[in-house]
């Protein structure tokens, strides 16, 4: 594949695996091309995966055996904190259905693992909404943003930016592009007016039954990459920290030029290094 045969050509692999993992569907090839031992990063990630896919068989279970389990069905992963990127908190205002499911899961959950604190990343959250319209049943596969937005409608026909922002405690400039999403992308489920907002029937017309609606991404600022490279930069400054302890203790004197080239011999940064 023209991908893997680029990535054997880039010399700060750990640098770039610090913006790529950020890509699950790549992680297998990276794990192919390099071995599993190439980060203990992408090894938690793919961990953490597979135990997400157990508890959640287990909750399930559990689930079944309660006499109000709700009409949502959840799925949670359970993500280490240091393998996977960082993502700013965001409190929203959820659905009480949504609300009482979380503590359900969150007392499961702790219930096994007690002593581990659970954080809540709604941005990351999604979707599958059903909607009955007159021409018939449709899904949609929606954020967890815009599925607060579209609940709303189940109360009203039309609502301002300020009552809607009220209503889902969604920030202003993230709510913005929710609504641009679902009233100017291929697939409008709402129409803006000087008025409000409503749901737009018509949509209801298209012959496919599950309708997936576009995300506007959040822009990346400058800091974020600029950031991450510092961060890399630093897990090397400890790994050739660790390095230099490891020689000197099995060597116990070495010139400066000899311990810089067992360092490029023990290390494998695959570019220039820095002592």
């Amino acid at each position: 594949m023209l991908i893997m045969i680029l990535f054997r050509f880039i010399h700060s692999k750990d640098v770039f695996e610090a913006f790529y993992k950020k890509d699950l569907p790549m992680l297998s090839k990276l794990k192919h091309e390099c071995g599993a031992g190439f980060t203990s990063k992408l090894e938690g990630m793919f961990k953490d995966v597979e135990l997400s896919k157990d508890i959640m068989v287990h909750f399930k279970q559990h689930m079944q055996n309660q006499s109000d389990s709700g009409p949502i069905d959840l799925t949670v992963n359970i993500l280490t904190m240091g393998y996977w990127p960082t993502y700013t908190p965001m409190e929203v205002h959820l659905t009480p259905e949504m609300i009482k499911l979380q503590e359900v899961f969150k007392a499961f959950y702790l219930g096994k693992h007690s002593g581990r604190k659970l954080q809540w990343q709604t941005t990351l959250g999604h979707a599958v909404l059903k909607a009955e319209f007159k021409e018939g049943k449709k899904e949609f596969q929606v954020s967890l943003f815009q599925t607060l937005v579209l609940l709303m409608f189940n109360e009203g026909d039309g609502f301002s930016f300020e009552e809607i922002k009220m209503a889902t405690g969604i920030e202003a400039s993230e709510l913005q592009r929710t609504l641009q999403s679902l009233a100017c992308g291929k697939a409008r489920l709402l129409i803006k007016s000087p008025k409000g907002k409503e749901v737009e029937d018509g949509n209801s017309s298209t012959s496919l039954f599950r309708i997936k609606i576009s995300q506007i991404q959040m822009k990346g600022t400058v800091e974020e990459p600029v950031s991450t490279t510092e961060r890399e930069f630093q897990d090397r400054q400890y790994q050739i920290d660790a390095a230099i302890v490891r020689i000197m203790k099995m060597r116990k004197t070495l010139g400066h030029n000899l311990l810089v080239s067992e360092l490029y011999n023990q290390l494998n940064f695959q570019s220039s290094l820095e002592i």
